[in-house]
């Protein structure tokens, strides 16, 4: 499926720049909330379909939480429209209340010159790593439609435990998903709060305050690896970057974040042994 049925997101009537999109708990975090990368991934989505533009990086500011049953509403502008490239603005509501604010920029420049200087980890490949374990409150959720394999990174069992290297990374393909789109990278992107927990060597996460994405390479792979790079937690919040690495080496984007750090519940901490059922939210 291309990502606009992903995100369920259906044109307004008679109001071209105006989307709606039901907040499914398919769509949500472990928090019960809709879960960032799937709101700036929609933004994009509109964003491109309304400029006829491919995204070069966009930038979310999340202010509030959607839950279901909520119905977003996502207004979009084209601000600026040149030759070769556009600036738009998305602002995505329940009712009165702001979700969030996204900014990009969108376009091609077809130019010769061109390099990739980020290193990718050696890590194994997706096949031979561990699937990444989920817990009770990822039912249902986002998490239950990817498939993540852990490629550097410990699973919840092993927390508390030594801090990390502020490195962690996860293979990720989305089953339902498999164009390589700007929308795609903003949901795999948004791993900075896996990485915190990583990092600390505790059972704790956090909430996305911002994510940017700004887009490389589009070529086309099942898997792409969401190399994880913590930069410090100081203050309550954690600051991180996320590469996003195709199976061929190829650099198709990077992601960075701050978010609000917290500590998991213990009664979140609890393997996941069925996809339906009751689900604690934090």
């Amino acid at each position: 499926m291309d990502a606009r049925t992903f995100f369920g997101l259906e044109r307004v009537a008679g109001e071209p720049n105006r989307w709606r999109m039901e907040v499914l708990r398919a769509l949500t975090s472990g928090t019960g909330a809709l879960f960032g990368g799937c709101g700036l991934g929609a933004c994009i989505e509109v964003m491109e379909e309304l400029t006829g533009r491919p995204c070069i990086w966009a930038t979310a500011q999340y202010l509030s939480f959607a839950r279901p049953p909520a119905v977003l509403e996502l207004d979009v502008t084209e601000v600026v429209r040149g030759h070769q490239i556009s600036q738009a603005r998305v602002s995505a509501r329940v009712g009165d209340m702001e979700i969030l604010t996204v900014l990009g920029a969108l376009g091609q420049r077809p130019l010769s010159l061109e390099g990739q200087w980020a290193v990718r980890p050696d890590v194994p490949p997706p096949l031979d790593c561990p699937p990444r374990p989920l817990m009770d409150r990822h039912a249902g959720t986002i998490s239950s439609r990817l498939d993540a394999k852990l490629a550097n990174g410990r699973a919840p069992s092993e927390f508390p435990g030594p801090p990390g290297s502020g490195n962690a990374a996860l293979w990720i393909r989305l089953p339902e998903l498999l164009d390589m789109s700007a929308a795609a990278l903003a949901i795999i992107g948004d791993f900075v709060p896996f990485g915190i927990g990583q990092a600390l060597g505790k059972r704790a996460g956090g909430n996305s305050l911002d994510n940017t994405l700004r887009v490389a390479h589009r070529v086309p792979t099942e898997w792409v690896l969401a190399d994880v790079r913590v930069h410090a937690v100081a203050d309550g919040f954690g600051h991180g970057l996320v590469h996003l690495w195709a199976e061929d080496g190829t650099l198709l984007g990077t992601a960075s974040q701050s978010a609000i750090v917290r500590a998991w519940r213990d009664d979140q901490d609890q393997p996941l042994t069925e996809l339906e059922g009751d689900v604690k939210s934090r």
